[in-house]
């Protein structure tokens, strides 16, 4: 029974942790995402061009193709959406939840 309880905290441990990796091969942490939402509320939570990108590669210290890997994952998970003009990608979630 003890086994079994601690096998499953192991698992949500894991879970709760979970790294992704970009299609480069490169690592993203829960801590690369958590320092990419502070960085994107800094920005106003809308990536429109390379001034919010750039300001989010420097902030985070991530590199452009993280950036792009975790802002894809948002979208393709719900937590951000494309914005009217097409172009730009709002952030809802984080310090960015409306």
């Amino acid at each position: 029974m003890i086994r079994g309880a601690l096998a499953s905290l192991g698992l949500v441990a894991v879970l709760a942790g979970c790294e992704t990796t970009t299609s480069g091969g490169g690592t993203i942490t829960p801590e690369m995402r958590q320092d990419y939402l502070v960085a994107v509320a800094t920005v106003g939570c809308v990536l429109r061009d390379e001034r919010q990108y750039g300001a989010i590669d420097f902030q985070a210290g991530l590199t452009r193709e993280q950036t792009v890997a975790i802002t894809s994952d948002y979208v393709a998970r719900g937590k951000a959406q494309r914005v009217d003009d097409g172009n730009s990608i709002r952030i809802t979630t984080g310090p960015c939840a409306a």
